[in-house]
């Protein structure tokens, strides 16, 4: 039976629930879109009308993003980051579990934006459902922790510009990743990328696929070549995070985010776009 160290199961987080050091976080936000493009909300509503017991929430969209960035969802610098989750109630010595109630990548944007600051922490395997699942009680009761000290340190090679990837496009030593569906990918991707749509990493009920079947996808796509270096992609640095997670699972950990991804490469008319 194949594991996965940053993943822990509904049944094991029940098992530490009262633990004083945990720090259970929903990360969730909706994600819509129509012929005006994609919308983000916050998953504040949802949260307060039931969560795992002991969560906090934190708003990724108001909290964690920055809006003066070069896409939507640009990551907050590393002042910023501290100071939002040590607000939050989350310290050095906190064991940190994020989950969302949507499809896993928003749990896993959050779990990329602690590592990026030089903290690993765990992501509920199949999310709130699995929780659900498991017959295990949501509740509505607010959950106040007393501010704590976090020290955020930016992982080297965590995070990739424009200028970066533009480099990239040229350079045989890097393989950009794009994690959006085929149709999408279809439609136009950054240039010698090769297509894992997010989706494909997880299992019907939104579990992590096992070590097996991701090693033959990635395997695929060229992207556990020691001779490689993955950029992870989509369209606003979000479900590229699901890659870089899975990646991490297989002990792939310098796989990169490009954060501005699709939104920040096609703000230029100039930039070459790729299609099947």
């Amino acid at each position: 039976m194949t594991t996965h160290a940053q993943l822990i199961s509904a049944t094991a987080l029940h098992s530490l629930l009262g633990d004083p050091d945990l720090r259970i976080v929903d990360a969730t936000v909706h994600l819509t879109f129509d012929e005006n493009g994609a919308h983000a909300e916050s998953g504040a509503d949802t949260f307060a009308a039931g969560h795992i017991p002991g969560a906090i929430f934190v708003d990724q969209i108001a909290e964690l993003s920055n809006p003066a960035g070069e896409a939507p969802f640009e990551a907050v610098n590393s002042s910023a980051f501290a100071d939002v989750v040590g607000a939050h109630g989350i310290g050095d010595g906190s064991r940190v579990v994020v989950y969302d109630t949507a499809n896993g990548i928003w749990a896993t944007r959050l779990w990329w934006q602690f590592r990026l600051e030089g903290h690993d922490v765990e992501v509920l395997d199949g999310g709130l459902a699995a929780w659900e699942a498991a017959g295990f009680v949501t509740t509505t009761e607010p959950t106040l922790h007393q501010p704590a000290s976090f020290t955020a340190s930016r992982r080297a090679g965590a995070i990739v510009s424009t200028a970066d990837v533009e480099a990239a496009t040229s350079d045989p030593s890097v393989l950009l990743v794009n994690a959006l569906d085929p149709d999408s990918f279809a439609q136009g991707h950054i240039p010698g990328s090769v297509n894992v749509p997010f989706g494909s990493l997880v299992n019907p009920d939104g579990t992590l696929k096992d070590l097996t079947e991701l090693r033959e996808i990635f395997g695929a796509a060229g992207a556990l070549d020691a001779d490689v270096t993955p950029i992870a992609y989509c369209g606003g640095g979000i479900a590229a995070t699901a890659v870089t997670f899975a990646l991490a699972s297989l002990g792939r950990d310098d796989a990169a985010v490009y954060d501005g991804s699709m939104n920040a490469w096609t703000a230029d008319p100039n930039r070459p776009l790729e299609t099947p």
